[in-house]
C-alpha cells in the first residue's frame, strides 16, 4: 500500500487516478511515500525520510526546495500545460480589460447613484472617459513560448493581432504548435520596442527577476500595456507605477495584488486567478497523480523539473530503480553487483540530467534485501527501490 500525503486540497479527479486498493491518500498521514500539493510552501517543512516523490498540481515549483530534493534523490513532478488554456483565457481577458478600460468603467458604474433617469444621464456624460481601442492590428509581444505562451500567441493571431515572440530555449514541440505568422524577436529589448502589449510566460528565476525594470520600460512604445499572469517579481512594480504616472505606460494588468498596485487607477489586479478554473485544477491533478503513480509503481519519470525523463516498458521480470549522482562507471558497478548475486539483466535503461542519473533494470530474479543494501552502499547512489511490490 502506497501512502500519499496531500498538503493542499487536490481535485478529486486526480485523486481518483490513485486506486484505493493500493493507495492511501490523506491530509494527515505518517511515513508517506509521496507528497501532493498546489501552493503549500515547503521550504521550512521537515520532509519525512519515507518520501520518494513530490507532485505539484501546477506548473511553477517556487514553493518547493527543488535543489534539496535533488540531493535526497527525490524527483519533483509538475503539470506543465495542464492549466495553459485557463491562463490563455485570462491573458486575453486582461488585454480586453486594459484596451476597453473595463475595470475603471465598472468602478464608475457601481458608484452611480440616484434614480434610473439620473443614472442614465450620468452614464451618457461619463462614458467618454472610458473610450478604449480595439485589438486587431495591435502587436502582442509574448515572452516565453512554452505551453501557455504558444496558446496565447495563437489566440492573439486569431483575434487579428500581430504577434512577436521571444524564447531562446523554445522546444521543437512548441515550435511545431506555434502559428507560422508569429514573428521572432531577437531579444527581450527587441520585443519590447515593437509591442503594444507584452505578456510574460516564464518562471521566476535569477535571470527573470525584475526582467522589466525602469530602463526596459523606456524601450516600450508610449501607450503600451503590461500583462503579467506568470509570476510576481518578473516586473519591477515601482518602475511600472512610475511609467503609468508619467503616461508612458497605458495600463498594467496582473495577477498579483499589492498595496502599491491595488488602488492605482491604471492598474487592474486580480487575485491570482491564472489557473483557477475547475478544468485546470482537474487537469493539473490528473496529470501529476499519474506521474507520481507511474514513478512509484514503475520508476518511470515524466515532467520532472529536476530528474531526467525515463520510460522503460514492463516486459516481465523484477524491476529495480536506482537514482545516483551522474558520475562514470555507475552502471558498471550496479551490473557487477547484480552479477555477483547471480541476477541476469533482462532489460535496462539509463538516463541522466545535469548531476542526476536514473537507471531502471528488469532482472530475472527477486532482488534480495542484501542486494538492495549493497547497491545502496555504492558511493554516489542516492536511492534504490525494488518495484516488484507496492511500497
Amino acid at each position: 500500500m502506497y501512502k500519499i500525503l496531500t498538503l493542499n486540497n487536490i481535485s478529486v479527479a486526480g485523486l481518483d487516478r490513485l486506486p484505493r486498493d493500493s493507495y492511501e491518500v490523506a491530509s494527515e498521514i505518517t511515513h508517506p511515500d509521496a507528497l501532493l500539493l498546489r501552493s503549500y510552501k515547503m521550504h521550512d517543512m521537515q520532509i519525512p525520510e519515507s518520501v520518494k516523490a513530490i507532485g505539484r498540481a501546477g506548473a511553477g515549483v517556487n514553493n518547493i526546495p527543488v535543489p534539496k530534493m535533488t540531493e535526497k534523490g527525490i524527483p519533483v513532478f509538475n503539470a506543465p500545460g495542464a492549466n495553459a488554456n485557463a491562463v490563455k483565457e485570462l491573458v486575453l481577458a486582461g488585454a480586453l480589460l486594459a484596451a476597453r478600460n473595463l475595470g475603471q468603467a465598472w468602478r464608475f458604474a457601481t458608484n452611480l447613484s440616484g434614480d434610473d433617469s439620473g443614472i442614465s444621464k450620468q452614464v451618457e456624460s461619463g462614458k467618454k472617459n472610458f473610450v478604449g481601442f480595439e485589438l486587431p492590428g495591435r502587436t502582442m509581444g509574448v515572452i516565453g513560448l512554452g505551453a501557455i505562451g504558444v496558446k496565447v500567441a495563437n489566440a492573439c493571431r486569431a483575434l487579428g493581432m500581430n504577434v512577436i515572440g521571444y524564447d531562446p530555449t523554445i522546444t521543437v514541440q512548441s515550435a511545431w504548435k506555434l502559428a507560422s505568422e508569429v514573428e521572432q524577436a531577437l531579444s527581450v529589448d527587441d520585443l519590447l520596442s515593437k509591442s503594444d502589449f507584452v505578456t510574460f510566460h516564464v518562471p521566476l528565476t535569477d535571470s527573470t527577476a525584475n526582467m522589466i525594470n525602469a530602463d526596459r520600460l523606456k524601450l516600450m512604445k508610449p501607450g503600451s500595456v503590461l500583462l503579467n499572469f506568470a509570476r510576481d517579481g518578473i516586473i519591477d512594480d515601482e518602475a511600472a507605477v512610475a511609467a503609468l504616472e508619467s503616461g508612458h505606460l497605458y495600463a498594467y494588468v496582473c495577477d498579483f495584488p499589492s498595496n502599491q498596485l491595488k488602488d492605482n487607477p491604471r492598474v487592474i489586479t486580480l487575485p491570482h486567478l491564472g489557473a483557477s478554473t475547475k478544468e485546470a485544477e482537474d487537469n493539473c491533478a490528473i496529470m501529476v497523480a499519474e506521474e507520481v503513480k507511474d514513478f512509484l509503481e514503475n520508476g518511470n519519470i515524466t515532467n520532472s523539473v529536476n530528474f531526467p525523463a525515463i520510460n522503460l516498458p514492463r516486459n516481465g521480470g523484477y524491476r529495480i530503480a536506482v537514482v545516483n549522482s551522474n558520475v562514470p562507471n555507475m552502471v558498471g558497478q550496479i551490473s557487477t553487483d547484480l552479477a555477483n548475486e547471480g541476477l541476469n539483466i533482462l532489460d535496462m535503461l539509463n538516463k541522466s540530467r545535469d548531476d542526476v542519473a536514473v537507471t531502471l533494470l528488469d532482472v530475472d530474479q527477486q532482488p534480495s534485501d542484501e542486494l538492495l543494501d549493497t547497491l545502496n552502499s555504492i558511493d554516489g547512489v542516492l536511492s534504490v527501490r525494488s518495484l516488484t511490490d507496492a511500497g
